[in-house]
């Protein structure tokens, strides 16, 4: 149950930032951006992500300055790039660190590690990449831009989007 027609922070309608307002009406894909092994696991969801055809390939993420990813991506460093599908909903909140997540985000979903780092088994794909050069402020977040090494695509499912504030599932 809920007393509020609205976000109860949500500022008044004129005072709302208008490129914000913008980027929220650009559907984006949820993922989960994981390295790390064992202890040293982190992670962040992820909805700014593009990725670029080439010789090699290319991962570019914006991720929060102040998040354990970003502490831990450096150069040369792997990560993985998890794309979420409908069915890991309830993982986006906790990485992101706006739900609780008792015990740890990586109880959460079943895990496996590579060589890149953590890998969602139900994951709709994922790839597996290297920090290519040192990353680098744009705006508030950090750009992070990656030489992508592996892919797979999992199990075909719908996949999870952002959209306003609210995940969509395109299925």
């Amino acid at each position: 149950m809920t007393i509020h027609s609205d976000h109860p922070f949500l500022p008044p309608e004129g005072e709302r930032d208008p490129l914000r307002r913008l980027r929220g009406r650009l559907p984006q894909a949820v993922t989960l951006c994981t390295a790390g092994e064992g202890r040293t696991r982190v992670g962040l969801t992820v909805s700014s992500v593009v990725v670029a055809d080439g010789a090699p390939a290319r991962v570019l993420l914006l991720v929060d300055e102040d998040s354990d990813l970003a502490d831990t991506l450096e150069v040369g460093g792997p990560f993985v790039v998890n794309v979420l599908g409908a069915r890991d909903r309830a993982l986006a909140d906790p990485f992101a660190g706006t739900a609780p997540a008792p015990g740890g985000v990586f109880t959460l979903g079943v895990w496996r590690q590579t060589l890149f780092g953590p890998v969602l088994e139900s994951a709709v794909a994922w790839l597996g990449a290297r920090v290519a050069v040192e990353p680098r402020q744009v705006g508030w977040p950090l750009l992070v831009e990656g030489v992508v090494e592996h892919v797979e695509i999992g199990e075909d499912g719908p996949a999870l989007t952002h959209v306003r504030g609210r995940y969509l599932d395109l299925g």
